[in-house]
């Protein structure tokens, strides 16, 4: 099947220039530049006219709970599947679906709707699952269920490994916990990347899990503890360790703007990453929630508990790429960071990029950051 795309707009780090795109069988074929006419008497099954407006490749969110009110930990595929037109419909075509603090037996039910979920659905493609939890510090567990925290235990993960075969793609740990340095060692061997959040650590036990072979931080700032001049910390630990990358919640609530641009002067677009985080609350707006065990207000777009903690957000990728843009990150370094940066943490060749070779997973954007149209596997949406 053929599908061209004419008179698009991409950015690239020389600029912006307006292409015309020719996919053959869900993969980007050839790009040329629109005033050529390369593709103008190309036999195709579809043909999209972007108007001059951005396309950008289809963005990935490594970190996203619910949406649509649905919550994946609900034990059911339809939420799953709510979750995944969801991320489609702002820019998104491929995600981790999150777990939260939990026993192993609803982590498991996660993990085998998940499995049934693969393959066949309803938007966005789902790339693995990341477990944030259950090893985590209950002095930084922000929203997370203090019940179900616990320390590191092989044979628990183990049998979770086994139960998702090659699925978990990313898992979110307090390295100071008893046993972690274990876990650690035992995750990467699987090919796994180990981040760091709802942490304690300090910045010589962040140092020492990095050796050991943790690589990321998750919701960086975000549950865990503040920088002081003499208790740098893990986010010190993260920032001046070139291997380590970063998750960002860009809504304008987690981070002050000063900090993205801090964090993006140091960390660069290629070790930096936009996420949602987003609760159930995304796509749906202010109310009330039941999330991880608690009650959630959503006001104003801000989700909190009752004593005030923030819990998760409901921001989507397009809105975070747009503020990224609008607090002074350049547009290409803000898509690498919602698009190519994440392909790569995954160990994902094909998608990220438009580029010849890659799969053909685009969203096409209005000035605002609006979704017009996407392009998954190659079909117009």
């Amino acid at each position: 099947m053929k599908t061209v795309i004419q008179n698009v707009t991409i950015s690239n780090e020389t600029g912006l220039e307006v292409v015309d795109i020719l996919i053959e069988n869900e993969t980007i074929a050839r790009i040329e530049l629109s005033d050529k006419q390369v593709f103008a008497k190309e036999a195709t099954e579809q043909q999209l006219d972007g108007q001059r407006q951005l396309l950008i490749p289809g963005m990935i969110d490594v970190h996203i709970h619910g949406a649509n009110n649905f919550d994946m930990m609900d034990g059911t595929t339809k939420s799953i599947q709510e979750v995944s037109k969801k991320c489609l419909e702002t820019g998104c075509t491929g995600f981790l679906v999150t777990s939260v603090t939990s026993s192993l037996e609803a982590l498991l039910t996660m993990i085998d709707r998940t499995k049934e979920v693969i393959g066949h659905e309803a938007g966005a493609k789902i790339l693995g699952i990341h477990l944030e939890g259950p090893y985590l510090n209950v002095k930084r567990k922000g929203m997370q269920d203090p019940k179900y925290l616990r320390n590191p235990d092989l044979n628990e993960m183990a049998t979770i490994l086994e139960r998702a075969g090659d699925l978990i793609k990313m898992v979110t740990v307090a390295p100071e916990l008893p046993g972690c340095l274990e876990l650690i060692t035992y995750l990467k061997k699987k090919n796994v990347v180990i981040a760091i959040a709802h942490s304690d650590a300090t910045y010589e036990e962040a140092q020492t899990a990095f050796q050991h072979g943790a690589t990321h931080i998750t919701h960086c700032f975000n549950a865990m503890p503040p920088i002081h001049h003499r208790a740098p910390g893990v986010v010190t630990a993260a920032l001046e360790n070139d291997s380590v990358s970063v998750q960002a919640i860009v809504d304008g609530i987690h981070l002050h703007p000063g900090i993205v641009r801090l964090v993006h002067k140091i960390k660069g677009a290629d070790a930096m990453v936009l996420i949602t985080d987003a609760l159930q609350a995304m796509g749906v707006g202010d109310g009330a929630y039941e999330f991880g065990g608690h009650y959630v207000t959503v006001e104003k777009g801000v989700a909190r508990l009752k004593d005030g903690t923030l819990a998760s957000s409901t921001v989507t990728m397009n809105e975070a790429l747009k503020l990224s843009v609008e607090m002074g990150i350049p547009l290409d370094d803000a898509i690498k960071m919602g698009a190519t940066t994440p392909a790569v943490i995954l160990g994902e060749k094909k998608i990220g990029k438009i580029a010849v070779g890659y799969d053909a997973d685009l969203i096409l954007l209005d000035e605002e950051f609006k979704v017009v149209k996407t392009v998954l596997k190659g079909l117009v949406k």
